[in-house]
């Protein structure tokens, strides 16, 4: 999942970035207010973490200008102010959640993991397609209660997929919520990892859960 910070304050933001890197999670991050509103805008996000001091154009701003675009990213506001008047603006400005610094990282991750949730309309913590489990608190992954070991990038991929399960993920989509490097859509990469992904869980010759759609991309889901 890709996560961007927007936090003017050098300390908290590095150490949100490294959390939430540690955490499965591709970060982008900004401490200026104009430079914040550009990653929004131009890049896709699944949650953006939102101080509202900010420089240049402050947080709540942001706030108004995303939803005029009609961005439905979510957003999690991050702020010392704790009034009551402050936390209701923000909602009502378009906010998904609000979090009160200084708060505990724990805490934060989940908070995102509830909005992710919110998101894709899962409800478990855990996913569950066919005998496949995937727990993002975890981060583990078993098939058939077969423990699956997944690199880094692997375990993102197969998050992103089981968010998504029954829906068709196209590689561009794939590009810009896994990778690092959101450019470059065209590429076979995301085939490969695919490919990858679906040696480590078709284990002990059990039936493939990950399908191609030829000229759309991929779909995890029970096996057909």
């Amino acid at each position: 999942m890709r996560l961007l910070v927007i936090e003017d304050h050098q300390t908290l933001r590095e150490s949100l970035v490294q959390f939430f890197k540690e955490a499965s999670f591709i970060v982008d991050s900004t401490g200026t207010g104009d430079e914040g509103l550009w990653y929004a805008t131009e890049h896709p996000y699944d949650v953006i973490l939102l101080d509202l001091m900010l420089p240049n154009i402050d947080g709540m701003e942001i706030l108004r200008r995303l939803r005029e675009k009609q961005i439905s990213v979510f957003i999690l506001v991050i702020s010392a102010r704790d009034g009551l008047e402050d936390r209701l603006e923000a909602l009502n400005s378009g906010a998904d959640d609000y979090l009160v610094k200084p708060f505990p990282m724990a805490e934060s991750l989940a908070r995102v993991h509830a909005l992710l949730r919110r998101k894709f309309s899962q409800k478990s913590p855990t996913v569950h397609i066919s005998d496949l489990t995937v727990d993002p608190i975890k981060r583990t992954v078993t098939r058939a209660d077969q423990p699956i070991d997944l690199t880094a990038l692997e375990y993102r991929l197969l998050e992103y997929l089981a968010f998504r399960n029954g829906q068709v993920v196209s590689r561009t989509e794939i590009w810009e919520h896994v990778f690092e490097d959101s450019t470059g859509g065209n590429s076979n990469i995301a085939d490969v990892y695919v490919g990858y992904l679906r040696k480590k869980l078709n284990i002990s010759g059990l039936s493939n859960l990950i399908h191609t759609r030829r000229g759309h991309g991929f779909i995890l889901e029970s096996a057909e």
